[in-house]
């Protein structure tokens, strides 16, 4: 066996000379260095407004690899083909259907009514004379004999200046009765009326005379005073109401009240709260009068009357929801499988054939249309898309069926590639 060296065992021992080697370059590498460093240190601006600007450089840097590390998103726009369909229909608007049915082609209406009153002071064009006689109360004396005298009903009795006047019913004087040998005269009283109307025979206090004894000795034996004023005697026309006044008051307030009655309905129908819910038509409703009366009766002695009226506007109400989900479900019924409707581009043309108010129906012919696009998975687009470039995206999305064109947008702009997270790839269909 061969005995090995020592020295194939352990290097040789480095020699003084290449330790100095070493020393030397060690040396230079040191001087070098603090001579960059020193170097470095002349160059670093040491103002604030340098450092200010280091440290804006420093913040951008970090910026940017933030935005291009953590913020990579990429907006997808696909225009699907699409196709329009058309379709005709009848729809019933019922009052006494309270949910839509649309496979019955049924939704609810409701009842939009609208209440005026009106009421006025009409004058009253009937003249009528009126007049009353004049009456009062006489005291009449029987100074003839101890005997009563019976008066008829409308003996009359004449005044001083003339005027006559009549009693209402027969009458008895009782007989005088002697005192001291002096005959003292019976007497009563007695109501009496004017045998005219007027006012002048409203009297004053005065002496009667009974025209029915002229001639006897009777004459100057029987007669009457009053001691207190006639009254109660005038003639004047004076203001009526006739049938034709309450007529002509009630066909004035009956035309106003509905023409304000239907004014109302229609501004209540344009306003913003009931246009933006309800479909209605304008010109189909009905107006009543439900209300009329008046305190006044023909023939009435009055210068003038009251006349009131109420009347009632009504039409017939449906909500535009339940139209469009109407119009919306007859087009889905109608499309292929894997179709889907664009809702925005959904069209209703309608017109009533019938409306009745009084059984509260409408019925409507319906011209419907939408635009329909075969169905677009966005998820497995999504999964599809991961990672790969903008061209690839673009040119992948092209080539699919029904497909007419497409956009791809990053965010940020030096972004090249679809991010991996599904969260960052919005896509959004353009019709």
């Amino acid at each position: 066996m061969a005995i090995k060296k020592v020295t194939d065992i352990f290097p040789p021992k480095k020699t003084e000379k290449e330790k100095e080697i070493k020393i030397e370059k060690e040396i230079k590498i040191e001087k070098e260095s603090s001579s960059s460093l020193k170097t470095f240190s002349t160059q670093v601006p040491t103002s604030p407004l340098k450092k200010g600007l280091i440290f804006s450089l420093f913040f951008l840097i970090l910026l940017g690899a933030f935005c291009y590390f953590a913020l990579p998103k990429v907006e997808i726009e696909i225009w699907p083909e699409t196709e329009t369909l058309n379709l005709e229909t009848k729809l019933t608007v019922d009052k006494e259907t309270k949910e839509p049915n649309i496979p019955a082609k049924i939704i609810p209406a409701e009842i939009f009514q609208k209440e005026r009153t009106l009421a006025e002071i009409f004058q009253s064009s009937g003249k009528i004379l009126k007049e009353e006689k004049a009456e009062g109360i006489i005291s009449v004396y029987n100074n003839y004999s101890i005997s009563p005298q019976v008066l008829i009903a409308a003996t009359r009795f004449v005044s001083s200046d003339g005027k006559v006047f009549r009693t209402s019913v027969k009458v008895t004087i009782p007989g005088g009765s002697y005192e001291k040998g002096k005959l003292v005269p019976g007497e009563i009283d007695i109501k009496v009326i004017a045998d005219q109307p007027g006012p002048e025979y409203n009297i004053g206090p005065t002496t009667f005379s009974i025209p029915g004894f002229a001639g006897t000795d009777r004459y100057t034996k029987f007669y009457g005073k009053s001691f207190q004023p006639m009254a109660g005697g005038f003639q004047e026309e004076v203001s009526k109401v006739t049938k034709e006044d309450l007529a002509l008051a009630e066909d004035s307030l009956t035309k106003q009240a509905k023409k304000e009655c239907e004014e109302l309905l229609k501004n209540e129908l344009q306003s913003e709260e009931i246009s933006s819910k309800f479909n209605y038509f304008l010109e189909e409703f009905r107006s009543e009068i439900v209300e009329k009366f008046s305190l006044a009766v023909p023939e009435e002695e009055t210068k003038e009357f009251k006349f009131q009226v109420k009347a009632k506007c009504e039409t017939l109400l449906f909500q535009k929801e339940y139209l469009k989900s109407f119009a919306k479900e007859s087009i889905i019924y109608q499309i292929p499988q894997g179709e889907k409707i664009y809702e925005e581009s959904l069209k209703i043309d309608y017109f009533p054939e019938s409306v009745d108010l009084d059984s509260g129906k409408i019925i409507l012919s319906l011209s419907i249309s939408a635009k329909i696009y075969s169905e677009v998975d966005v998820y497995n687009f999504k999964n599809a898309l991961s990672g790969k470039s903008l061209l690839e995206t673009k040119l992948f999305l092209e080539n699919q069926p029904k497909i007419t064109k497409v956009t791809v947008s990053p965010w940020p702009f030096w972004v090249r590639k679809v991010p991996e997270d599904l969260n960052k790839i919005k896509i959004n269909l353009v019709f």
